[in-house]
């Protein structure tokens, strides 16, 4: 181009990228609402486990819930370059089910059937660890 634009000197844009700190400070408060998100998404998951169409179990929560985390962990990975923090919200539901199987005052139980659990751990673990583990093919 005839050397006319080597002789300029670079300029910074200080528009184009923000603070660091302010960013901090958001992606810290944005990845700890998703994590309670997650909390949320463990009980009413565990709650609406029992559902039941006539005399049969229909499970759609542990479906709802693996669905829910996904995008949970996915709004993650867009806060964060790190697999590990961005599984934050997976981390809190997993910690929010093995709350949920201790049994509580008077010995009652929050899951009645132990196959039931099994399907909501499975269900609610497998689509977030694939978008973790399709994230970690990418890079």
């Amino acid at each position: 181009m005839g050397g006319r634009l080597a002789r300029l000197g670079a300029r910074q844009h200080p528009d184009l990228s923000s603070s660091p700190d302010n960013t901090r400070a958001l992606r810290v408060v944005v990845l700890t609402l998703l994590a309670i998100d997650g909390v949320i998404s463990a009980v009413l998951g565990s709650f609406f486990l029992a559902l039941r169409i006539g005399p049969v179990p229909f499970p759609i929560s542990a479906l709802l819930a693996g669905l829910l985390n996904a995008a949970l962990v996915w709004a993650a990975l867009q806060w964060t370059s790190s697999t590990r923090l961005a599984a934050l919200p997976l981390w809190t539901w997993l910690a929010t089910i093995a709350g949920l199987t201790l049994p509580g005052p008077g010995d009652d139980a929050v899951f009645g059937t132990e196959w039931l659990l099994l399907l909501l751990i499975a269900l609610g673990t497998s689509p977030p660890a694939l978008v973790l583990f399709r994230h970690n093919q990418s890079q």
